[in-house]
């Protein structure tokens, strides 16, 4: 009996898997596997029991559904077990599913079946007593669940009282509790905000949200909800068929899926999984198969259930949108504005229908936070026209330095100093997450960006430079940086697809009108990072030359009108690197020139660092005078009164920013006393 112990070790083996990744899934909320990887080591399991009914145990996985409730929740007896759904993969299983309902049911006439969207959620039940809601509870292990009521109440899209009419004393409300693509993106951006966890998807969002023991998170979480089905109670309803059903629980008040319908036979099932597969990126909320039902009630009770599932219904699962693959890499590629995006160069995999070599990581603290290494065994997520994520490590898997779980064969992830395009340097503002290169007017991959902003209308104004034909110029190598512009030619211009002599003489023309220009619009041009338009002209304005403005540190910039430390680091970095600074001078030896200012007094300012806001009438300073003064002394005007504010000069007819002011207890001058401060300064 050698193949015997063999399959009775592997069968053992797929077991204590099995039941591992049921716990994640179900009880932490958190897999280690995608699904497409754990049916196939179910159904693996399932053919062994099947091949050797003597391996058949009563704690299979294979003969329950889910897994054990919580303890921090009482648990809940299902009056009618819920019990889970056979998958089918391919069109050959769907149209053996058809072949043998119409075996059970002794008919060659094609069936009708009800069918919908698979939801990609938690499966619950709610009980209602003489129409109001009095329990609800997850499925857990199909028999047993969790009794989750007070979480369930905070939900909006649930009724807390049965609408219309004709339900029985005591009915129970199947569905798929689940949350919405987009609710998903916000709650994520809420949890980054206050630096706690991400969710992984939208269903272990949903389940962890609606697990929680404090039923406040719960409400603040926006969950939603889909009826499908009814269990207690079911005999008690005047009614035929599924859909007719389906039609009822939406005059009682339930929400329930749009794309439903009434299709016949094998054909109607592959034609509407077909069309929901086609919508499915589309779709609001994430949904991973179709589900199929006979739609006579009386027939689905003629052709009954096997120990885990009904006969008369079958799960019809999308190719698989996860799976998992091996770390070779981790790449860094450089946006077109310098974003730096760290890649996961990974072992080919077949994810989503397509062949998946790379996939984003986003960004440096991301990798940090998932501690994404090289040689990890991941799961790649790919969902319709998305770009392929890195969703999670498999920690067990992880390459270690001996047999005996020591420290990990590869260090963590760490972001390089220099720029993988150019070798210019990376850096990270204040409170960012992306970091950045710093070569914006030398960097190839930001050369397309940095041209096509460099001759906007607003910046160099270079009239017939547009994005096509930048794309030419770049993409012949015929310009690398702005500065090439200004050696460009009317033959080689002519040359290019789509120009000719004349549009060669008029963009020639309109490079050479270009290099008069202000300083205001090409420090503009520059593409500086948080510098736009109002900043470079009050950064114009408070030099006067552009040699001032290269020689400026961060705390010098700061002394400019509405720059702060985060647009202060940013223009000091730029001008710090070299390739900057000397396509800066090429511009400037090509005859690109601006009227030279004077700088604006440079002595010692009497408000330098200090926030004013100015409310009501002067008596003899008009407002625009009295700006204009606390700039000249190094101060900053607000439009708005905070903590952060020095004072408030209020004239006659002050309002909201006074009585604010008085409130947060910040210092209110008159004209009089604004004056002195002027002339004297503030004392230390």
């Amino acid at each position: 009996m050698p193949d015997l112990l063999l399959e009775t070790r592997r069968t053992a083996a797929l077991r204590a898997e099995l039941e591992r990744h049921n716990h994640a899934y179900y009880v932490r909320d958190a897999p280690t596997i995608p699904d497409a990887e754990y049916d196939k080591l179910f159904r693996e399991l399932q053919v062994l029991e099947a091949q050797y009914p003597v391996l058949l145990t009563p704690d299979s996985p294979t003969q329950r559904v889910g897994a054990a409730p919580l303890k921090e929740f009482s648990p809940h007896r299902h009056g009618i077990p819920m019990l889970s759904l056979n998958n089918a993969f391919e069109a050959s299983e769907v149209e053996a599913f058809d072949q043998r309902v119409r075996d059970g049911l002794e008919t060659i006439t094609a069936v009708d079946y009800a069918v919908e969207p698979k939801f990609d959620g938690l499966a619950i039940s709610l009980t209602y007593e003489n129409g109001v809601f009095t329990c609800g509870a997850t499925r857990g292990d199909g028999a047993t669940g969790e009794n989750v009521t007070p979480n369930l109440r905070t939900l909006r899209c649930l009724p807390l009282r049965l609408q219309g009419e004709a339900w029985p004393a005591l009915i129970e409300i199947r569905g798929e509790v689940l949350l919405f693509k987009q609710a998903f993106v916000e709650l994520n951006a809420r949890q980054r905000e206050r630096g706690e966890k991400e969710f992984a998807n939208p269903r272990n969002a949903a389940a962890g949200s609606l697990r929680q023991l404090d039923s406040r998170i719960t409400a603040s979480r926006p969950l939603s909800f889909f009826a499908y089905g009814v269990g207690v109670g079911a005999d008690q309803l005047a009614i035929k068929t599924h859909g007719e059903l389906m039609e009822m629980l939406a005059a009682w008040g339930f929400p329930v899926a749009q794309e439903r319908r009434v299709v016949q036979g094998a054909k109607g099932l592959l034609a509407y999984f077909g069309e929901i597969g086609e919508k499915r990126s589309k779709l609001p909320y994430d949904i991973d198969g179709v589900v199929y039902k006979v739609n006579k009630l009386a027939a689905q009770a003629q052709l009954g259930f096997v120990s885990r599932a009904p006969r008369f219904a079958i799960a019809h699962k999308f190719p698989a949108e996860e799976a998992l693959t091996i770390v070779l890499g981790i790449d860094l590629q450089v946006g077109r504005t310098g974003a730096i995006t760290p890649v996961a160069r990974l072992q080919p995999v077949f994810v989503g229908g397509v062949t998946v070599t790379n996939a984003t990581l986003h960004n440096e603290d991301e990798v940090r936070r998932k501690d994404v290494r090289v040689g990890d065994t991941v799961i790649v997520r790919r969902a319709g026209d998305v770009i392929p994520e890195v969703v999670a490590i498999v920690p067990e898997k992880r390459p270690r330095r001996d047999l005996f779980g020591g420290e990990p064969l590869n260090l963590p992830f760490a972001m390089p100093n220099k720029c993988p395009e150019c070798d210019s340097a990376i850096a990270k503002g204040i409170d960012e997450a992306i970091a950045r290169c710093t070569g914006g007017l030398f960097c190839p991959a930001q050369r397309k960006a940095a041209l096509t902003h460099f001759a906007a209308r607003r910046a160099m104004d270079i009239e017939g430079l547009g994005d096509k034909l930048v794309d030419q110029l770049v993409d012949a190598g015929l310009v690398h940086s702005p500065a090439d512009l200004y050696g460009l030619t009317v033959e080689t211009l002519a040359a290019l697809d789509r120009m000719g002599e004349k549009s060669a003489l008029n963009l020639v023309a309109a490079i050479e009108q270009s290099k008069q220009t202000t300083l205001a619009r090409f420090i503009f041009s520059l593409g500086i990072r948080n510098v736009g338009e109002a900043t470079a002209r009050d950064l114009a304005k408070h030099f006067g030359q552009l040699d001032g403005l290269l020689a400026a540190d961060s705390e010098a910039l700061q002394m400019v009108s509405d720059v702060g430390p985060v647009v202060a680091a940013s223009i000091a970095t730029f001008f710090r690197e070299s390739h900057n600074r000397q396509i800066i001078e090429r511009l400037r030896a090509a005859g690109v020139n601006w009227p030279a200012g004077e700088p604006l007094d440079s002595g010692p300012k009497l408000l330098a660092g200090k926030t004013l806001v100015l409310t009501g009438t002067l008596p003899t300073l008009k407002r625009d005078e009295a700006k204009a003064m606390i700039e000249a002394a190094g101060g900053k005007v607000s439009g708005s009164v905070s903590k952060k504010t020095d004072f408030v000069v209020a004239g006659e007819e002050a309002g909201s920013k006074l009585e604010k002011a008085l409130e947060l207890g910040v210092v209110v001058l008159d004209e009089a006393e604004f004056l002195k401060l002027l002339s004297q300064g503030v004392e230390p």
